[in-house]
C-alpha cells in the first residue's frame, strides 16, 4: 500500500472514532434530528457548507469542466446564492415554526397532509439521487487507489457514510463536517497550486489545454467562455440549484438547531461563501487535468480527477483524496440523516405518536436501510454525469421551494393553488425531463424551466379561484402570528 493510500485510511479511521465518540450526544430523536436545538455559529455554517460541498461540488464539476468548459463555475455563484437565500428569507421563520421536516409546514399552515406528503416526495426524489451519488463517488475513489472491485468499493462507501451518520445524529455530523471543510479547502487548494506550477503557470495550463481540445474536435472558444452553452443553461442551473434551496429539508434542521435566531443568518451566509469557493477550485482542477491528459467524460473523467491528485506527490495527494472524500462524507451524511428522518415522520403511520427513544431508533435504523438501498442502486445505475444528475434532483424540488414562498409572503396562497402548483410542477417537469432525456438530448436542464415557470402561475391563479372564509380566519392568524415571534 503506497503513503496516498495509508493517509487516506487513517482519516476515515479519524471521522469514524470521531463519530462514534459523539453518539453519547443523542439521547433522543430531537438530539439526533436537530442537535437538540443548541447548536452555536460554527458548527451550523459548517453543516451546512458540508451540505453543498459534495460529489457534485467536487467531482462533479471538475468532470463536467473537463467535457464542457469553464462555464461550470456558475455552480460555485448559484452555491452561494442559495444558501444566501435560505439564510435570509426562510431560516428564522424554519425555526420559528419550530420544524423537523419541511413537509410538517403544510399541515400547519393549511392542515394538509397531502400537501407534506407532495413536499415530502420532491425533496425525496433530489435526496435518493444524492444517497445514490455519495457513495458512487467514494467507490470510485476507493476502487481507484486501492484496485479493489467498484461495486465493493461503491457498497463500502455507503457503509462509511452510514456509520458517519447513523450515530452521531446532527450534532455529530456537524462537528465531523468542521474537519472536512478544512481538510477540502487545504487539499483541493494544494493540488490546484501544486499541479499549476508543474503545468507552466497559467500561460502553460492554457497553451496545453488548446491543444488538448484541438485534438479532440472541441472549439477552444467556447470551451473557455463563461457563457459557453449559451445563457440557456446557465439560467436553467440557477433555476434548479438556487430556487430549489428553501425546500430542502436539511436546511430545516439545522434552522431548527440554532441555540438563537440571531445565529442563522450569518450561519448561512459564512456557509454559502465556504460552498462557493470549493467547485471554483474544483473546476480549476479539471482546467489542469485537461492540460495534463486531455479531455475526458462521464465516470472516466472522475478517475482522472483521482489521478491528477496523486500524481501531485503521495502526501499532498493522499490529504486532496481524503479531501474528496471528506467533501463527499460531508454532504451523504446531512442528506442521509434528513431523508431518514422525512422518511420517518412523512411515510411511517403512527410515527408522530412515537416516544423519543423509540422515534430515535426508527431513524437510525431507517438511515441504515436507506444508505444500503441507495448504495446497491449506486452499484446497478449507468451514472454518466454527477452534476446533470444532481441538477435534476434539485430541479424536482423546486415546486414545493415556491409553494414555501408564496406561503411566507403572500397570506392569501391557499391548499389547492399549493397542492396544484406541486403537483403541475413537478409531474410536467419530470415529463419534460424523460422526453429531453430519450429523444431531444438537448444540451439543457429543461426540466428546471417546467418546474420553475409552472408553479409561478398555477400558485397564484388557482389560490385567487379558491378563497374562503377558513383560508383568512383565526389559525392564518395564528400562524402568521408565529411567524413573526421570536422564540426565546
Amino acid at each position: 500500500m503506497n503513503l496516498a493510500g495509508v493517509t487516506i485510511i487513517v482519516y476515515l479511521a479519524l471521522i469514524a472514532l470521531v463519530s462514534v465518540y459523539l453518539t453519547k450526544r443523542n439521547k433522543n430523536s430531537a438530539d439526533w434530528a436537530i442537535g437538540g436545538g443548541g447548536m452555536g455559529l460554527w458548527l451550523i455554517a459548517a453543516g451546512i457548507a458540508g451540505t453543498r460541498i459534495g460529489g457534485a461540488g467536487t467531482y462533479g464539476v471538475a468532470g463536467d469542466t473537463m467535457n464542457t468548459g469553464v462555464w461550470n463555475m456558475w455552480y460555485g455563484v448559484n452555491s452561494f446564492l442559495a444558501l444566501a437565500l435560505v439564510g435570509l428569507l426562510f431560516a428564522v421563520p424554519y425555526r420559528r415554526l419550530r420544524l423537523t421536516t419541511i413537509s410538517e409546514l403544510f399541515v400547519k399552515r393549511h392542515n394538509s397532509s397531502r400537501n407534506g406528503w407532495l413536499t415530502s416526495l420532491c425533496v425525496q426524489t433530489e435526496y435518493l439521487i444524492i444517497n445514490i451519488l455519495e457513495p458512487l463517488l467514494v467507490g470510485i475513489i476507493i476502487s481507484a487507489v486501492f484496485g479493489i472491485n467498484r461495486e465493493v468499493a461503491i457498497m463500502l462507501g455507503a457503509v462509511i457514510i452510514i456509520m458517519s451518520t447513523t450515530f452521531s445524529g446532527l450534532r455529530g455530523a456537524s462537528a465531523t463536517n468542521v474537519i472536512h471543510v478544512i481538510v477540502v479547502m487545504f487539499g483541493l487548494g494544494a493540488v490546484a497550486i501544486i499541479a499549476g506550477n508543474e503545468l507552466g503557470g497559467i500561460s502553460g495550463i492554457k497553451e496545453k489545454v488548446d491543444v488538448a481540445l484541438l485534438s479532440s474536435d472541441i472549439e477552444p472558444t467556447s470551451w473557455w467562455s463563461f457563457v459557453g452553452l449559451g445563457w440557456f443553461p446557465i439560467i436553467a442551473m440557477f433555476f434548479s440549484a438556487v430556487i430549489h434551496t428553501p425546500a430542502a429539508s436539511v436546511y430545516v434542521n439545522y434552522s431548527s438547531s440554532a441555540r438563537t435566531e440571531n445565529l442563522l443568518i450569518p450561519a448561512f451566509l459564512i456557509a454559502g461563501v465556504l460552498a462557493a469557493i470549493m467547485p471554483i477550485l474544483a473546476s480549476i482542477i479539471g482546467i489542469e487535468a485537461v492540460a495534463r491528459y486531455g479531455t475526458e467524460s462521464g465516470i472516466s473523467s472522475y478517475a482522472t480527477i483521482t489521478q491528477i491528485a496523486t500524481d501531485t506527490g503521495p502526501i499532498i495527494g493522499g490529504i486532496a483524496i481524503a479531501a474528496v472524500l471528506a467533501a463527499l462524507i460531508s454532504s451523504g451524511g446531512p442528506i442521509l440523516l434528513s431523508s431518514a428522518t422525512l422518511f420517518v415522520n412523512d411515510w411511517i403511520p403512527g410515527s408522530a405518536e412515537f416516544e423519543p427513544k423509540k422515534k430515535l431508533k426508527t431513524y437510525r435504523v431507517t438511515s441504515v436501510l436507506y444508505g444500503l438501498f441507495a448504495g446497491v442502486l449506486a452499484c446497478l445505475l449507468p451514472i454518466t454525469s454527477v452534476l446533470e444528475l444532481l441538477l435534476l434532483g434539485f430541479a424536482m424540488v423546486v415546486p414545493p421551494a415556491l409553494a414555501i414562498g408564496f406561503i411566507f409572503y403572500w397570506r392569501k396562497t391557499t391548499e389547492q393553488g399549493v397542492f396544484w402548483g406541486i403537483a403541475s410542477g413537478y409531474g410536467l417537469g419530470l415529463l419534460a425531463w424523460a422526453v429531453n432525456t430519450f429523444f431531444l438530448h438537448l444540451e439543457n436542464d429543461v426540466a428546471a424551466y417546467f418546474t420553475t415557470l409552472v408553479p409561478l402561475v398555477v400558485i397564484p391563479v388557482v389560490s385567487l379561484l379558491t378563497q374562503s372564509p377558513e383560508n383568512q380566519g383565526e389559525k392564518c392568524d395564528s400562524f402568521y402570528r408565529q411567524l413573526k415571534t421570536p422564540l426565546s
